[in-house]
């Protein structure tokens, strides 16, 4: 059985992006919808002491999502509403997906269950709607994913599960949808090879990085590219351990995957420090960007080393996130957008954010996103902490999440979550009556809640009504009851639900 560990023990060896989670037997190739359980199954993880750092609920005792705290919050006109996050089980809490608004309070939390941690989780456009995906499976000592990847919709279900081919898995780095149906994961391939040259033996092993490019409708396999087809060992600044069957060299270590404008790929290698270009059908490195074999020749500040999430913006414009660890070879963590010239082959450091306080050192994982107005958000990655950035710098938004308890990525984005459940709703005794708590995990249209009391339950009145005021609303009700039931309404006070008959406890 491939060994898992918790994510905190794999940073303090300076590993990459990783959660606790134990063994899990996967398929291996095409695409189906019955190997993942769906994000939207209630009450699949018990109930777990509430600790120091996590949320609780009356109304939905179940879920003990970790503290995310919004420090510093200025609304921009029109910017995207929700943060999308994806801690582990490392921290106190349970680890999972989960969507907030831009005040850090929570809109959605879906535990992770053994064997089933959630990575890269965001929203994406497939067949004109708005989606959620995310890697779904355990992560090895390695640092890498063997698993899934997952497509949600509105109500959380799941609709696509997308396997790797050829004897592979899915990795947690990258699940990208491409506007053609396509899906373009990352995958670890454990090979044969000699590494006299990095100090290792000739009959050694290393860890290979695959891109695959897999039809959504069908699983089969359109595009597949190895960087050991392109990218020798020796061009790895990680340093030699392991090389062994049991131990492969992980010299390249890729984690992300873009698509360019004019339809090749932008890959990233945290371990070589390279971006790369990669002419489709050939294959064939167009270009490398940084590493010790850069086409490019690199302008003050352009420099970057155990980077993450590069992304085209454009054809001569290029983001990531700039780690700058472990080991560390920089003071802090950067976001960074990169002007490039392929005619002279220069790259300029256009723009670089770095947290104010100046002690973001990320050793691994992060993300760069730049959004349409010029802002810049960015999740911190093995900092368990997230940020956005004006234009200029000015720091816009600063949230944390509980220490220990890291997000792989962070993002903002718009969303429309749409549950076909019920709302959940809890009552408890007070003088003079009750107070009613109720919540609906994964609504994003709710301003209010109405609450209805009677003494059966076929003669349930309005007795109370109160704005919403996070994921669970406490409302008090002049009325005793014993029988209850939650409405919740939008703003123009349409109810768009009702939770279940309760009796007060």
């Amino acid at each position: 059985m491939t060994q898992a560990w918790t994510r905190r023990q794999l940073l303090q060896r300076g590993g990459s992006a990783v959660i606790g989670a134990t063994g899990l037997g996967l398929g291996l190739a095409a695409c189906g919808t019955k190997a993942a359980p769906s994000l939207a199954a209630r009450a699949a993880v018990p109930a777990v002491p509430v600790a120091s750092g996590t949320r609780a609920f009356v109304s939905r005792p179940d879920l003990h999502p970790p503290t995310v705290t919004v420090t510093q919050y200025t609304q921009p006109s029109g910017g995207p509403p929700y943060l999308f996050l994806a801690p582990p089980a490392s921290g106190p809490g349970q680890g999972g997906a989960m969507i907030l608004d831009r005040r850090g309070d929570l809109i959605w939390f879906s535990p992770d269950t053994a064997g089933n941690s959630v990575m890269d989780f965001r929203p994406q456009a497939y067949q004109g709607a708005t989606v959620l995906t995310y890697f779904q499976g355990l992560v090895t000592a390695a640092g890498y994913g063997q698993g899934r990847a997952v497509i949600a919709d509105a109500g959380y279900h799941t609709t696509h599960v997308i396997r790797a081919a050829g004897g592979l898995q899915a990795d947690l780095h990258e699940f990208f949808l491409t506007p053609q149906g396509t899906a373009l994961i990352t995958a670890y391939r454990p090979a044969p090879a000699d590494l006299t040259a990095v100090g290792g033996p000739a009959g050694g092993h290393v860890l290979a990085g695959v891109v695959q490019e897999i039809d959504i409708a069908t699983g089969k396999v359109l595009f597949q590219w190895d960087s050991l087809d392109h990218v020798p060992v020796t061009d790895s600044y990680l340093k030699f351990s392991g090389g062994t069957a049991a131990k492969p060299y992980d010299y390249f270590h890729i984690n992300s995957i873009a698509v360019a404008p004019d339809g090749d790929l932008i890959i990233s290698a945290r371990h070589t420090w390279a971006v790369y270009k990669i002419a489709r059908p050939s294959g064939s490195i167009a270009w490398q960007l940084n590493g010790k074999k850069s086409d490019f020749t690199m302008g003050r500040g352009s420099g970057f080393a155990w980077q993450h999430d590069a992304r085209p913006h454009g054809a001569t414009t290029l983001t990531l996130f700039d780690d700058g660890a472990a080991p560390a070879e920089e003071k802090q963590s950067r976001a960074l957008i990169l002007d490039l010239d392929t005619t002279a082959m220069t790259a300029t450091l256009r723009q670089a954010f770095t947290h104010p306080s100046k002690t973001l050192l990320a050793s691994a994982e992060g993300n760069a996103q730049l959004l349409p107005d010029g802002r810049m958000f960015v999740g911190w990655g093995a900092e368990p902490y997230f940020s956005e950035f004006a234009p200029d710098g000015t720091l816009r938004l600063d949230g944390a999440i509980t220490a220990g308890d890291p997000s792989y990525r962070s993002f903002t984005a718009d969303w429309d979550g749409q549950p076909d459940d019920q709302p959940a709703a809890a009552a408890r005794q007070r003088p003079g009556g009750a107070t009613v708590y109720a919540s609906w995990n994964g609504a994003t249209g709710i301003a209010g809640w109405s609450v209805l009391a009677g003494k059966t339950p076929a003669t349930l009145t309005t007795a109370a009504s109160a704005p919403r005021t996070g994921f669970e609303t406490a409302i008090a009700v002049p009325d005793a009851g014993p029988y209850f039931a939650a409405e919740p309404h939008d703003a123009s006070r349409k109810a768009l639900g009702r939770s279940p008959v309760i009796k007060l406890a």
